[in-house]
C-alpha cells in the first residue's frame, strides 16, 4: 500500500513536490469534473484571486498542468495592446475588477509630468496619439514636445519673430483653460492700476516685443500734444508723464509736486490747503508759464499792507519779489545783498531792474 502511494505520487500530472490533496479538488467518481467546492484556496498562493480574477476557468492561466509553472506575470495572460509604451505590468493602470483607468494622475505625477490647471482636461488621446489610440509613448516635458505648433503658429504677437521663449509657463497661466490669460513677469515695468492692460498690442505696437522704450513719451505723445487745458506744449511741460500724474486713480486729478522745490510753495507753507486747483493762480490755460498772485491777493487790502513799503507795485507776479516763499513774514531785504537801496533807488520799482 505504501509502496503504491508512492508511486502514484511519482507519476502526478502536476509535478513534484505537489503538496495538495487530490480530494481538495478532485472527487472519488473520477479526476473530472473537479470539485463545485474545491478545498483549495488560491490564497495560498503568491496571486490572490480578485475581482475578475476569480471568475477565470483555471485553465485560462493554467495551460500546464504543473500549476507551478504558470508565470504571474500580467504579460503571460494579457497581449500588450500597448505595444511596450508603458511598461508590462497591467496593475500600474488598471486592476482586476476591470480595465478602466482611474489613476491617470497619479501616473502622470510618478512620471514627473503632473496633469495640473487645463492638462487635467484633456483626453488622453489629445497628446498621446497613434493609430491603434492604445500606445502611450513618453512625449517628454518640454511646452515645445506638444504644443510647438501652437507656438509657430502664433502671430499675434509672432512668437518666432520674437525668439519668445519656448516654455509656455513663461508666460502663461497652466491653471487657465485658454492662452489669452498670461503671466508674464512685467516687473521692469508694472502692469498695475493705469497700465493694467490686456493687450499687449496696445504698447507693443509693431507687433515687436524687445527693446519698446518704457518712457512715458513713447506710449503718450498724442495725449501730451493734445492736452490743452492746460497746454502741455505751449506751457513747456515736461513729456514724463509721472511728473503730474499717477496711475491711480490716471490722469487726474494731477499734482505737480516738484513745484515747491523748483518754482514755489504750494504744497507746504502758508499756501498748504488754501487752493483747489491751479487754474487759480495759472489762469491762462494755453500757457502755464504765466501765473498771476493776485487772483487771491486783490487790493486794496494788500496796498493798506504794504503802506510805506519802498518798490511796491500791485501786479500780477510782484508778489514773489519780495515774497519768494509766500510767506508774508519772509520778506527779501535788498539790503542783506551786495546792492543795499538806497537814495533815488529806494523810490525805482523792481521791474524796473529785474526785467
Amino acid at each position: 500500500m505504501l509502496l503504491l502511494a508512492f508511486h502514484l505520487s511519482g507519476q502526478s500530472p502536476h509535478g513534484e513536490q505537489f503538496a495538495i490533496n487530490c480530494a481538495d479538488c478532485h472527487t472519488p467518481s473520477g479526476w473530472k469534473p473537479l470539485r463545485e467546492d474545491m478545498a483549495f484556496s488560491h490564497e495560498t498562493t503568491r496571486f490572490d484571486l480578485e475581482g475578475q480574477h476569480a471568475l477565470v476557468d483555471c485553465r485560462s492561466c493554467h495551460s500546464s498542468m504543473v500549476f507551478s509553472e504558470a508565470s504571474s506575470e500580467c504579460i503571460s495572460c494579457h497581449v500588450d495592446v500597448h505595444q511596450q509604451t508603458v511598461g508590462q505590468d497591467c496593475a500600474r493602470c488598471h486592476t482586476a475588477n476591470n480595465w478602466l483607468v482611474d489613476n491617470v494622475t497619479e501616473i502622470h505625477f510618478d512620471n514627473g509630468f503632473p496633469l495640473v490647471g487645463a492638462h487635467a482636461a484633456v483626453s488622453c488621446f489629445d497628446c498621446h496619439k497613434s493609430e491603434t489610440g492604445l500606445r502611450f509613448d513618453r512625449l517628454g516635458n518640454d511646452c515645445v514636445n506638444c504644443h510647438l505648433q501652437d507656438f509657430q503658429a502664433t502671430t499675434s504677437p509672432d512668437h518666432v519673430k520674437n525668439n519668445f521663449s519656448t516654455n509656455c509657463a513663461d508666460c502663461h497661466d497652466i491653471n487657465q483653460i485658454d492662452w489669452n490669460t498670461d503671466k508674464v513677469d512685467h516687473s521692469f515695468f508694472p502692469l498695475t492700476l493705469g497700465h493694467a492692460i490686456t493687450d499687449c498690442a496696445q504698447c507693443h505696437t509693431n507687433g515687436t516685443y524687445q527693446n519698446t522704450p518704457t518712457d512715458c513719451v513713447s506710449c503718450h505723445a498724442a495725449n501730451f500734444q493734445a492736452a490743452l487745458d492746460p497746454n502741455h506744449v505751449q506751457s513747456g511741460f515736461s513729456t514724463d508723464c509721472a511728473a503730474c500724474h499717477t496711475t491711480d486713480p490716471g490722469w487726474t486729478p494731477a499734482s505737480y509736486q516738484d513745484h515747491d522745490a523748483t518754482y514755489f510753495p504750494i504744497y507746504s507753507g502758508k499756501h498748504q490747503g488754501e487752493w483747489t486747483s491751479c487754474a487759480e493762480c495759472h489762469t491762462n490755460p494755453a500757457n502755464y508759464a504765466e501765473f498771476t498772485c493776485i487772483t487771491c491777493h486783490m487790493n486794496p487790502e494788500t496796498d493798506d499792507d504794504h503802506t510805506g513799503v519802498t518798490g511796491y507795485t500791485y501786479s500780477s507776479t510782484a508778489c514773489l519779489a519780495c515774497h519768494p516763499t509766500g510767506d508774508a513774514d519772509d520778506v527779501f531785504d535788498h539790503s542783506m545783498t551786495a546792492f543795499p537801496l538806497t537814495g533815488s533807488h529806494l523810490m525805482v520799482d523792481c521791474a524796473s531792474c529785474h526785467t
